[in-house]
């Protein structure tokens, strides 16, 4: 069966939070099922799944801000790594992204992680010379 790359719907979430939680992308500070609530009430067809049948085998979320397209939480199955599914979301993500006038998209990997920072530079991405501050608004505890 061909992996289809759509929108998270409602029987996704957990299997994508499941997803999540076995590729080390959540932490404690991020409750992942408020992230997700929170994508899907701005831009919910940007929370991609890719789906092999009824198994999520993959997910992606992406952002828009009128400036700059943005890529979280992309995981693809342990099990199912090699195949392509993080390029297949990407893709898609990316797709999406262009098609709402979106000129440039970026990313954030963790320092150190350098097979996901090998990934993103095999399909194009570079390292930009920024700085990435940040400051919680709402804690998620």
């Amino acid at each position: 069966m061909p992996i289809v790359i759509r929108p998270l719907g409602d029987p996704d979430v957990e299997p994508v939070v499941s997803l999540w939680h076995a590729v080390g992308l959540t932490r404690p500070w991020n409750d992942p099922h408020r992230d997700i609530a929170r994508a899907r009430a701005v831009w919910s067809d940007l929370l991609l799944v890719a789906a092999d049948g009824a198994r999520v085998v993959g997910s992606v979320m992406a952002g828009y801000d009128g400036h700059r397209g943005w890529l979280y939480y992309l995981a693809s199955d342990p099990d199912r790594r090699g195949e392509g599914i993080g390029r297949m979301l990407v893709a898609e993500a990316e797709q999406r992204l262009e098609a709402l006038g979106c000129p440039k998209v970026m990313l954030m990997v963790r320092e150190g992680n350098d097979a996901v920072t090998d990934f993103y530079g095999a399909i194009g991405y570079a390292r930009d010379a920024t700085s990435v501050l940040g400051k919680r608004l709402i804690p998620d505890d």
